[in-house]
């Protein structure tokens, strides 16, 4: 009964780090794949999927395409209309690429 109860309360808890293990590789890729260096983007993915939740990060998806300077991928997420994202974004990008993220 112990064991039963505590593989209930520690399942969701290792589902959730799989998750967000998942997201933030996603997010990842998709940076570098933007054309932002893979530093930065390990660094702004790490900061974005902790602070934005998964529809948010969705809408990020659409900016995959041709290779884009830091500025103009910030300039791209602010067209997403979400303050928020632009918010996280624009503040993990600036500190990711200066090396204090």
């Amino acid at each position: 009964m112990i064991r039963q109860v505590a593989v209930a309360l520690i399942l969701p808890l290792a589902l959730t780090g799989c998750a967000q293990a998942i997201a933030e590789s996603q997010v990842r890729t998709a940076l570098v794949e933007a054309g932002l260096p893979e530093a930065t983007s390990a660094c702004m993915a790490r900061r974005m999927t902790d602070r934005l939740t998964i529809s948010q990060l969705r809408k990020l998806k659409a900016l995959q395409g041709a290779k884009r300077t830091i500025p103009d991928y910030v300039d791209a997420v602010r067209r997403v209309g979400d303050p928020q994202v632009f918010e996280v974004t624009a503040s993990s990008a600036a500190l990711c690429a200066t090396g204090f993220g």
